[in-house]
Parts: structure tokens; sequence; C-alpha cells
């Protein structure tokens, strides 16, 4: 039996990546998967390798797991020993010298494994350095290592231990630039071997500080924190000694000491240091100033204790730290910090992204702080330029990063294939008011400000329309209404939208100035849409957007602008699909032909386009002219739509990867030879073009438009010149663009809708060649089982 429940799997299947030659975009389970084995310390064991390594593994399998296959060998030794869970397939006690033999024996007999990578720190091989080096020699597979310590200033014996490691490896992964130049110029190691992928951060939703501090019983403080792992390199006295001057000041303060003590400080030293710093909390008499937290907690309360943070401080006292993790996760909840001059904190936090000040300085400490507490705005933009400092590093891209190499080392082998998030409306529910979407979001915090577009709104309509026509969630309705309710808001009384709206739901000055044509053609676009799910949606609502659309139609025939006209084309083309009718034919025919016309003017043998450039929203005007063929069999506009699409297709596909026109500069007919501007990228381009790209797969079959849209899906998800995600699975929203050197994280309305478009095409393409799928193979069933009865039959 075939039916929708068959297929509800589908909403969160991978799309293929690289160039998938003629396999289909549907789920596959390949149990002969390339595997890559992990060797690291790896929880319940409670360090900061182990916790990094869990998260890594964690993003990697849940962007790729149909790409390879991740098993881990857990280290410990005699004083470190663990109950694992069951995804640690190998144990590697350190101090049994013979294990290490053993595992690569097992290494070395697996086909299945490509790749050996390992987390390198030099404490954890402290007892057993030749044999770990032996076992490395013995590897007959690739081996990757990455170095979470590396020490400047290196002496002789040092230096001759990196380099044969790094000399066995295939590749080293470091976490920071500055760690890469020492690996060069003070140990040797050759450049080409060097691979910098940053330590990963989690992406959080940035709740209210406010309601956080409510949920952890800490309303009314100005709360400072530290977490990791307690022990004496962390520095913590330089904060209590700095804690009067800071108090005297801002009496509100409260210092939280996140974290409990370090294990192999708890075997050597006991809590020695804990209760020194407890003993420093007594005699400063900063007893209600300062609370501990004595727990290993889990991440997610951990990252909320960060987002309620309003400024973290990083004492560390080493000034060879390479990383901090702890460090990290602190800026990526956009929490100011003040810190230590490691090198990681130098590297990230100049110009205006943090505060340094000395080693051990609690005056300097004290002052920063106060100055900090006091200047919100200044706390403000230390949060925001961190932020988008961070970015770069979420724990997603950082994935995307060790998947790269990985298929780098595999050699063919290792194909990668990205997973298609699961829906999430999160953000744009949550950008939505009574009266409609908001325009603009900072981060993903709704911009009341920026008020309401009828742009954003009709898109909005389109885009639950179809989430309801393929999820037939009722909650979906109250939705709809609000979209629909503000574009009526918009309709004048001749019939004519106006576009933008304030907040305070009042007409703005801005309608004046623009030019309204695409709002107007947008909104045909939403309302034909609606109207042409009328066996779906409520009856009354269908009949309400029709008299809307019949009333936005009086005045389509003077639309003279490009895309306003391929708008009303799609919108006119959905709503005769519901029911034909020759006012819309014509009308449809008008406006088709006044493109094709363009289209003449300006068309030659090496320009097959409307007009004498490229700019935005360039899929929508073949995709019109082919709605126009299916809808009139007017041949000129299935010639002309499959012509000037497939020349759009040569100017934003490269090497397997998408780029559209850069909102920077357009592509004019006149530059055509000049490479495209880098940046600029924006996603409702990249949606457009998915969905165009669906329309002209589903009409002429063709393998290369499928492959394309799954290359457009996967620039969302990172496969991007910067090679990083642009959809955020965290909040639900989408970044705002793709620039030469940054992501902008703002996830507005147009972004996130723009990839919900895209993402439930996508469903809805996956869900119809699946479909097609179990009709054939049910067929072929029948087939047979018609073939056998036969075959009995004649015994």
């Amino acid at each position: 039996m075939i039916n929708n429940s068959n297929l509800s799997h589908i909403l969160n299947f991978n799309v293929n990546c690289e160039n998938p030659g003629e396999r289909l975009p549907v789920p596959c389970v390949d149990k002969n998967l390339p595997e890559v084995l992990f060797i690291t310390s790896y929880p319940p064991r409670e360090c900061g390798i182990a916790t990094y390594s869990n998260d890594l593994i964690s993003t990697l399998k849940s962007k790729f797991d149909h790409s390879f296959k991740i098993n881990i060998c857990a280290l410990e030794s005699e004083s470190e020993l663990h109950n694992y869970i069951h995804e640690v397939k190998y144990i590697l006690n350190t101090d049994h010298p013979d294990e290490f033999q053993s595992l690569a024996n097992t290494i070395n007999d697996d086909p299945n494994y490509k790749i050996l990578l390992i987390q390198h720190e030099f404490g954890f091989f402290a007892k057993a350095e030749e044999e770990f080096y032996q076992f490395l020699k013995t590897i007959t597979k690739p081996i990757v290592i990455v170095f979470h310590t590396v020490l400047p200033g290196p002496d002789e014996t040092l230096k001759i231990k990196v380099q044969q490691l790094a000399g066995i490896a295939k590749y080293v992964i470091v976490m920071t630039r500055n760690s890469g130049r020492i690996l060069i110029h003070e140990y040797e190691v050759p450049k080409a071997k060097i691979v910098k992928i940053a330590h990963g951060t989690h992406l959080v939703p940035h709740l209210d500080k406010e309601i956080l501090k409510v949920k952890y019983h800490l309303s009314g403080r100005k709360v400072l924190s530290t977490f990791g792992l307690l022990n004496s390199g962390k520095s913590i006295e330089t904060t209590l000694e700095a804690l009067p001057e800071i108090v005297k000041n801002h009496p509100e303060v409260l210092f939280l000491i996140i974290g409990k003590t370090h294990p192999s400080v708890i075997k050597h030293e006991g809590e020695d240091y804990r209760e020194k710093l407890q003993k420093m909390v007594e005699t400063l008499e900063l007893q209600h100033y300062v609370q501990f937290i004595n727990n290993f907690l889990p991440t997610q309360e951990l990252l909320e204790y960060l987002q309620l943070t309003d400024i973290y401080l990083f004492t560390s006292k080493d000034p060879n730290q390479a990383v901090s993790g702890t460090f990290s996760y602190a800026i990526s909840c956009g929490c100011p910090i003040i810190s230590t001059p490691i090198p990681h904190a130098v590297e990230v936090l100049k110009k205006d992204g943090g505060i340094i000040f000395d080693f051990g300085n609690s005056k300097q400490l004290a002052e920063a702080t106060v100055n900090l507490l006091n200047d919100v705005n200044l706390r403000q933009n230390i949060s925001s330029n961190g932020l988008h400092r961070m970015a770069s590093t979420a724990w997603e891209n950082t994935a995307i990063g060790h998947a790269a190499l990985f298929e780098k080392i595999g050699k063919g082998e290792i194909s990668l294939r990205y997973n298609i998030p699961p829906l999430n409306l999160d953000h744009i529910k949550k950008m939505t008011t009574d009266f409609g979407i908001i325009q603009f979001s900072t981060i993903n915090h709704p911009d009341l400000n920026s008020g309401y577009t009828l742009d954003d709104n009709a898109r909005a309509l389109i885009a639950l329309c179809q989430h309801y026509e393929l999820t037939k969630a009722e909650e979906d309705l109250k939705y709809i209404k609000i979209y629909f309710n503000f574009i009526k808001y918009c309709q004048q009384d001749d019939g004519v939208f106006v576009n933008y709206i304030d907040k305070e739901k009042n007409i703005t000055d801005q309608n004046n100035s623009d030019n309204l044509a695409d709002a107007n053609g947008r909104a045909i676009w939403a309302l034909g849409y609606m109207t042409h799910l009328a066996t779906v949606l409520p009856k009354a609502l269908v009949a309400d957007a029709e008299l809307t659309l019949q009333r936005a139609l009086n005045g389509v025939h003077e639309i003279h602008s490009t895309r306003a006209m391929a708008f009303a084309i799609k919108g006119l083309y959905f709503n005769n699909k519901k029911q034909k009718i020759k006012q819309n034919i014509l009308l449809i025919k008008t406006l088709a032909d006044r493109l094709v016309q363009m289209y003449r003017h300006e068309a030659d043998e090496n320009w097959l386009w409307f007009e004498s450039y490229l700019t935005y929203a360039n899929s929508i005007l073949p995709e019109a002219l082919l709605c126009a063929w299916l809808a009139t069999d007017e041949p000129v506009y299935k010639e002309t739509a499959k012509a000037s699409f497939d020349f759009l297709l040569s100017k934003i596909f490269r090497n397997n990867k998408i780029k559209v026109i850069s909102n920077k500069t357009w592509l004019h007919k006149s530059d055509e030879l000049i490479p495209l501007a880098i940046g600029g990228e924006q996603p409702i381009d990249v949606a457009y073009t998915i969905l165009a790209l669906n329309k002209f797969y589903k009409t002429f079959g063709e393998a290369g438009y499928r492959r394309k849209l799954n290359t457009s899906f996967n620039w969302f998800l990172g496969s991007n010149h910067l090679n990083q995600i642009i959809y955020n699975p965290c909040t639900g929203g989408c970044y705002d663009g793709l620039e030469e050197n940054y992501v902008n994280l703002n996830q507005g309305a147009e972004s996130t809708i723009s990839y919900l478009m895209a993402r439930l095409t996508v469903a809805q393409f996956l869900i119809k060649e699946s479909r097609k799928k179990l009709q054939r193979e049910h067929y072929l069933k029948s087939v047979k089982r018609a073939q056998i009865a036969k075959t009995v039959s004649a015994l």
C-alpha cells in the first residue's frame, strides 16, 4: 500500500552533496560505509578533550551519517577507568603496552577503516611515549593528529617528539592560526600538513537574560562567571582579589565559579585549591558575592548559565595555553569577555571583541569589570562583535571542516552527503505577531521597530500554505490567516497594495518613494498559491482569497516591471490550476508576451537573457515563462524559458557549488567574462533557484536539474565558499547573507522564509521521487507475483 504515512520520514531525509551522478536523493543506508576511528578521551571521563570529542562526533553524525561511519577508541589508564556507552567500540589502556600493538593490528586488518584521527595531548601518553610512537608507525591507514597543545619555544627533545608525530601524520589539525605559525616556524612542520579547524562552539537560542536569571534564582544580580574543571592554572584568586573593588561600585554583583575540581587534581591534591578559594571568600567577606557550583553541568544547563552571564572572566595564568573551550563557549553565548592574554584570546578579542588584562593583575581586572558594568552599550557591542567573530566556529562548521578533510583524504572513497535538518518553524513563529511577520531581526531577536512588509507576509503565506499542504498541521491555519489578513490590510480601494507598515500599523512614507510593483506581484503570487489549495484549506478562507485576488487583478495588465510580471504570472498559473478561467489565460499571455519581447530585444548567441544584466531573483523569470507554457501550451514560452534558465545556470554553478549573483554588483552583459563578486549572496536567490529547478525537473526530467537542486539546498547547509552554515538549526532561522569573509548572523523574515520555502520544496520533491520508487517497486512485485502464479498454474 502506498500512502503518505509511508513517506512521512522524507521530511528529515538527507540530500546528496558533491555530484552524486545518477543517484536519486532518497534515503540511503549503506552498511559498508567507510569508517573513521577516533582515538580520544571520551565521556563519562571528565576532561575538556572528552567533551570536545563528544560534541564533534555528535555533530558529524547529525550532518554526515550517510557519508561515513565513526567509531570510537576511548583512552584510559589505571587511574582513569570508566564504563562507556555502546558507541565506544574499543578501549585503549595506556598503562598496558601490549594493547597498542593489538589495536594497530585490528585497525590494519579492517578494510573499512579509511582514516585514524587522534585527539592528542602529551599527558595521555606520558607513560607510554615509545609504545604510542611505534603504534603510529605500525598503522597502515592515513593518520590525522589534532594537537590540543602547541607550546612555543620548545627544547630539542620536545621539538623532535612533535616532528616525529607530524612526520607520521597525513595532516595535523590545529585550532588557532597562532598554533599553526608555531608549528611551522618553531617545529619546522611543513605548512602543507597543517589544517586549521577552530574549536567548535554551540549554537544557542540567545534566551532572555532576565528570564534565565529568574529560572536560576539570580534576579536582580549582575552576574560574573567562569567555568571549567577547577585547578590552580585557572587563577580564580585573581578575580577574588579584584572583587572587593568591583562590589564597592556594583554591590549587585554575583561571581559564579562553575565546575567541579579536575579529576587528576583530586587524585593528587584533593580539594586543596577549592578550599583555598573558599577561605579567600571568607577572609575578604565575599560570601554574598560568590557562589560555587561544584558540578560538571550538563551542556544545556551550562549554556543557560553562560547566556545569563553579564561578563565572563577568563583568568588563566598559562601564557602558552593554545586554546580554551570554556572561553569559546562563553563568546558563543554572547558573553562580553575580559581575559588574560593567552594566544587564543589575543587572536579572537582584538578590535573590540573583548578586553585583555595582564596575567594576575587584579587591579586591571577590577577596573575593566567596573567600566564594563557601567556601560551597557559597550557590553552589547562587545557581545555582538564576539558573536559575529565566533560564528564560523559553530560545531556545525567545525564538523564541515573535518568532513571536508576526510573527503580529501578518502580520495573518492568518502563522498559527502549532507543531512537535511528537521523542519523547524520556531523562528518564523517567534517573528510573527497577531498582525503579521516582522521584517528584521537582530541575531534571532525580532526587531519590532523595523515594522512589517507585504513582501515578507506574502512569502510567509506561501511557505505556511506549503507546510500545511505537506503536514496538515492545524496550527498552520492560525499563521495562514495572519499573513492573509496582513495582505488584505495592505490592499487599497483600487486593489493595489502598499508594502511598508510600521509597528503602529500605519502606512509609511516609504511607500511613496519605492517602486511597489514587485510587492504587488508577490501578493498576487501568494493569493494565487493560496487559492489553488481549495481542496485543502477551509472553503471560506479560499473564497476570501479569491475575492482579494480578483480585486488585485484589475490593474495587473498595467504591470511592466520584469520581476513583478513574473510573480504575477506564477499567481495566475496557480489560480488557474484550481479552475480554468479564460481571463487568467489572457492575462498570462499578456505578461508572458512582454517577457518574451524583452528576451528577443536583449538576447544574442552569447547572452540568453531578458535584460542586459543579471540582478536579483533571476530564476523567477524563466520559471514564470515555464508556468505560462504549462497554462497555455504556447511553444515560445517553453523554448524561451529553457534557453534562459540554462543560460542562468551556466553563470551561477561552478565546481558543484552554487554562487548566485552578488548584490554587491550585478553581472552586466558587457562584463560577462569578469568573475562574479565574492560575497553578497542572499538566501532568497538560492531559494528561488530551488523552486525553479524543481519546476524544470518535473517538466523536462533532466538529471542535471535534479543534481543542481541538491547542490543548491546544500548551500544553506555549508556547501558554499566559506564552508559555513547559513541555516541555524538551533533557532530555525536563516542568516541574512553570505559575505566574502563572514556570514551575516541576523535572521530576518526574508531569509528565514526563503529557507523554509526551499526546505519544503525539497521535501515535496523527495516525496514525489520516493512515491515513484514505491509505485515501481509495487508494480514489479505485482508482475513477479503474476509470473509465479502463471508458472504454478502451468505446473
